[in-house]
């Protein structure tokens, strides 16, 4: 039996849209049941079936099959065949889907199918009455609701994008009809589950109204959790959701000399070395984000650090704080903090935690020790915690040079695309998980790195 999550509401809540990004946050299946009913309503419209005729209705289904198949990780919508995906979201079909889906002949038919789903995967289901008929013993339940006027504004402007001529009041007056229909029919009513959660997503974005949903889904699912049920993890860190909140502005005095240290260090390093960046179009220009490097050199970090705005943080060997003055001015100036290697690294990702809360970027090396000859190791999976529980962009860098550090040495720094935070889900810390989450970041970085140094 799969872990199942309800999502209820009316039309127009943002239930699909936010049940997706979930599903994808969690790598959970997405089940639109709505889409169900709303084959089944195209295929009678499609038909000429009399909607208002029970027995009409009943007796056309012996003829519809409907499906759900996932491509590319997004679901769609089979009948009889035939992708229907989006011929079935109009308003048209919407009043259709509303009137058949109060028919019990119909949610028979369906039904079945739905169950089947659930208990097959971890699925995150939405609908009308998924928390008290279909699932009414799922893990989590949710009822969303926002405005009518609200609701009616977001369909407006999703079918207009889609060049559907429907305007703005005939869309309020669905709205509102449907919301009439759904919790007067007869047969599975639209009402709020006695177990559920109600989440008003009026003045929220999808996102935000994601991520508030995603929070009760882990704080429900951990209440469920038996304390001894399973043998303890093999990483020493316990697991804790901390997402980071962007736009956070670092002091403008430390920006003022930051600014003024990355420009003379820049300049010495030009002069010193043949200094090449790619990608640079790839670097935020806010801060909160991890740049996971491959490791050649103690100069990594400021390597990485000359062609970003915001000032960084980076994990470095206790030793190297007890070496030159210099040099461990210049490497705390760029905010390193020391880890001590063999001793557990709890502290230090505290310690990158903190700092990416405070605004600042974070340089992980993943492979922990440099590389001599410039390959690209396994890597290790605390930068896959620390993604994970953060919740920022990771952006790959590539650092790559012949042999060792020399004057005028050609350097090349390439900046990948960054990785969304939704492309890195992941929902606890089980070693399976984070090596796979770590494996994508690794692959990342090694695409960028010069597979034939001796070139350069």
């Amino acid at each position: 039996m799969g872990i199942n999550i309800a999502i209820d509401g009316p039309s127009g809540a943002g239930k699909s849209t936010i049940a997706k990004m979930l599903a994808a946050k969690m790598r959970y299946v997405y089940v639109d049941t709505g889409a169900l009913y709303r084959a089944v309503a195209y295929f009678m419209v499609k038909n000429s079936t009399d909607l208002h005729s029970e027995e009409a209705v009943s007796a056309a289904l012996s003829g519809a099959s409907v499906a759900l198949a996932y491509q590319d990780g997004a679901q769609r919508v089979i009948l009889n065949g035939e992708d229907v995906s989006d011929s079935i979201r109009t308003p048209e079909i919407s009043m259709a889907a509303s009137a058949v889906s109060a028919m019990p002949a119909v949610r028979e038919f369906l039904f079945a199918l739905q169950q089947k789903i659930a208990k097959e995967n971890n699925i995150i289901m939405d609908g009308r009455d998924i928390g008290t008929v279909v699932l009414p013993h799922a893990d989590v339940k949710i009822f969303l609701t926002a405005d009518a006027e609200e609701r009616a504004r977001r369909r407006f402007l999703e079918l207009s994008e889609k060049g559907d001529s429907s305007t703005y009041e005939e869309v309020l007056a669905d709205i509102n009809q449907r919301d009439y229909n759904d919790t007067h029919r007869k047969t599975a009513p639209l009402k709020k589950a006695d177990d559920a959660v109600e989440v008003n997503s009026t003045g929220l974005t999808a996102e935000q109204s994601s991520q508030k949903l995603f929070e009760i889904i882990q704080e429900k699912l951990n209440l469920k959790k038996p304390e001894k049920s399973k043998p303890e993890a093999k990483h020493t860190h316990s697991f804790d959701f901390k997402p980071v909140r962007r736009g956070v502005k670092l002091n403008p005095v430390k920006m003022f000399f930051y600014r003024i240290l990355r420009s003379i260090v820049t300049l010495v390093y030009k002069i010193t070395y043949d200094l090449h960046f790619e990608g640079k179009e790839n670097i935020p220009k806010d801060g909160c984000n991890i740049f996971a490097s491959n490791h050649r050199s103690y100069a990594d970090p400021v390597l990485i650090a000359l062609p970003t705005r915001v000032p960084f943080s980076f994990m470095a060997k206790e030793e190297l704080f007890q070496s030159n003055i210099f040099f461990t001015a210049l490497i705390k100036a760029f905010g390193a903090f020391p880890v001590t290697r063999g001793k557990g690294d709890t502290a230090a990702i505290d310690m990158s935690l903190e700092r990416l809360q405070k605004g600042y970027n974070l340089v992980i090396f993943p492979e922990g020790t440099r590389s001599k000859d410039g390959t690209v190791g396994k890597g290790k999976t605390g930068v896959a915690l620390i993604a994970a529980a953060a919740q920022v962009p990771v952006i790959p860098v590539g650092i790559s040079f012949k042999e060792s550090l020399k004057f005028r040495r050609k350097i090349v720094v390439k900046f990948g695309k960054p990785i969304k935070p939704e492309e890195l889900s992941i929902t606890s810390a089980e070693p399976r998980e984070l090596k796979k989450l770590k494996t994508v970041i690794m692959q990342a970085i090694t695409e960028l790195v010069e597979t034939d140094v001796n070139k350069l």
